[in-house]
């Protein structure tokens, strides 16, 4: 099994390119099974997720094919040849679920496994069952699989109201929503960007959508649905991890592709904290104001609130941050795991339920630590940038879910970081 090895100590300087959204793409491809006509997605990230999602539709009978060394994905559903997604693919990412909305739409029947993915707390998927039931659909959970069939062999349009807000049930109801009989609204719906970029992409393939974004979401079904060629939008993620490796250990790093509106409340608490964000013609430019930086409290909360998906990496930062610091999770439970890491690494850090207090000192210290889930994972590596002496950072298939070439983009920018062969 893989590791990662961290020298610390050094500033980083450079540019770093910003990849396309993991958690965009993973959306976009399951749109493939709407429609009989070709969908090729670029600026596609290249991750152990995406082959995972690629394997899920192509045992569906998709036909799907990396180009340009897999930035793009062309993808290809004439007809869906088999509609049960087994557990030997699902349970290896959450995403797995986002197959069945459209199969039900498009087919009228499907069986898809209930899902697996990082262990950060329950995340049930009785909202994406929920909003599927008030638009028609007969569900049967049995032996772990959710047995699926639109009555008369087509979902109807309803009105959906969320009783909290869900990325992923917004994404599945969306998608299914395109070819549903009727008009769908969707109330108290996600505004991620990557649910206005999922609209954007049905958009092109002539669904019709209004109000991504906000709080309320209407859809038009249609008949059908064509193909497209749509570009997958910036990870934002990716973007705010990044943007915290110049934070953490000093030096100036551009972040090409970045834009502000991707991540205003995270880069408003970097600034607060004493961080640098500027927006450039290439992307966003971060540095240290000076010295070092100040404690902040943090809450998570969907967007455009604070990303649970930074909270972790934004913990490294505090964990030699002048001050205390207190960071709230509101999204996920057990999202704390990689505090106890942290803590081998001489951070001071006390978890109490949702609640984290971290009281910086002046070094952390390097040390043999491990991976809990794909956040937490290059959580350690940022901390590792800014310890004295070596981290070496275990079980990071985790992290390999959500970063492509970590080592190179940090190295790239003078970090002292190799990955060790397991």
């Amino acid at each position: 099994m893989d590791s990662i090895l961290v020298k610390g100590g050094g500033a980083l300087n450079g540019e770093i390119p910003i990849a396309g959204a993991k958690n965009a793409c993973l959306t976009l491809m399951p749109a493939t099974l709407l429609t009989e006509e070709p969908l090729t997605l670029t600026n596609a990230p290249r991750l152990s997720d995406i082959a995972t999602m690629t394997q899920l539709l192509q045992s569906l009978g998709s036909e799907v094919a990396g180009l340009q060394g897999g930035k793009v994905l062309a993808m290809s559903s004439y007809r869906i040849g088999n509609h049960t997604a087994d557990y030997d693919i699902v349970r290896k990412m959450r995403a797995s679920i986002l197959v069945l909305g459209p199969m039900l739409a498009r087919d009228g029947h499907a069986v898809v496994s209930l899902p697996g993915g990082c262990a950060i707390g329950a995340r049930p998927v009785d909202l994406h069952l929920k909003a599927l039931e008030a638009m028609g659909a007969d569900l049967d959970l049995r032996d772990g699989y959710v047995h699926a069939k639109a009555p008369g062999g087509r979902l109807k349009g309803a009105v959906v109201e969320f009783p909290f807000v869900s990325v992923g049930a917004t994404e599945n109801a969306l998608l299914a929503a395109t070819l549903a009989k009727g008009t769908t609204v969707l109330k108290n719906a996600a505004r991620e960007p990557e649910i206005v970029d999922l609209a954007q992409c049905l958009r092109r393939m002539g669904a019709q959508i209004e109000g991504e974004g906000t709080a309320t979401i209407t859809i038009q079904g249609v008949d059908r649905l064509g193909g497209a060629t749509h570009p997958v939008v910036t990870d934002r993620i990716e973007l705010g991890t990044y943007m915290l490796a110049p934070a953490i250990c000093g030096g100036e790093v551009e972040c090409l592709g970045g834009r502000m509106s991707l991540v205003a409340s995270f880069a408003e608490k970097l600034d607060a904290a004493g961080v640098s964000v500027t927006e450039t013609e290439r992307g966003l430019k971060v540095a240290r104001k000076n010295g070092r930086v100040k404690a902040v409290d943090v809450t998570t909360e969907p967007f455009p609130g604070f990303p649970t998906d930074l909270q972790a990496q934004m913990m490294a930062l505090l964990c030699t941050a002048d001050g205390v610091s207190v960071l709230e999770e509101k999204i996920f439970e057990n999202r704390f795991m990689h505090a106890p890491e942290l803590i081998r690494m001489g951070a001071k850090i006390d978890v109490h339920g949702g609640h984290a207090t971290v009281t910086g000192v002046e070094k952390l210290r390097g040390a043999p630590v491990m991976a809990t889930d794909l956040r937490a994972s290059v959580s350690l590596i940022l901390a590792g940038l800014a310890a004295e002496g070596e981290t070496v950072v275990s079980r990071v298939y985790h992290l390999d879910r959500g970063y492509e070439h970590v080592e190179e983009k940090l190295g790239a920018c003078g970090a002292k970081i190799e990955r060790i062969k397991g």
